[in-house]
């Protein structure tokens, strides 16, 4: 028997909506997942920490204030740089479209916008995601 999943919801940058990320936070904990949100106001470098330190499967990334292009792919090079890219990063939020390509390239395995149903994004995490034991 395996272990539950261990995710990380975090909020990088300046950005202090978190409704959404505490929606997502509440329905992993409903799915059986292991969770860990850090609030609000999160840089790369702390995120990368808490990822490695808390020995997470998923790290779940939010952002609404436009700064995704930056922050996310610095959470990816963080955990690659400390030998931990093989924990799966997933972004939400206010994304467009045309940045999806450039955001895959630098390791966001999936990225969910508003009004993603919850199922489909847990479906996503429970076919993509396993425990890395």
């Amino acid at each position: 028997m395996s272990r539950k999943l261990r995710v990380l919801i975090a909020k990088p940058g300046l950005d202090g909506h978190d409704r959404g990320a505490k929606v997502l936070a509440r329905a992993f904990r409903d799915e059986g997942y292991e969770v860990i949100y850090t609030g609000c106001h999160q840089t790369p470098e702390m995120i990368a920490a808490v990822a490695i330190q808390e020995d997470v499967d998923l790290v779940g990334l939010s952002c609404l204030s436009g700064a995704h292009n930056y922050l996310f792919p610095q959470v990816t090079r963080l955990l690659k740089e400390e030998g931990a890219d093989d924990i799966v990063v997933m972004g939400g939020g206010i994304i467009p479209e045309q940045d999806h390509a450039a955001l895959h390239e630098a390791g966001i395995a999936a990225i969910f916008g508003p009004g993603t149903p919850l199922d489909a994004i847990t479906g996503w995490i429970n076919d993509n995601v396993k425990p890395r034991d």
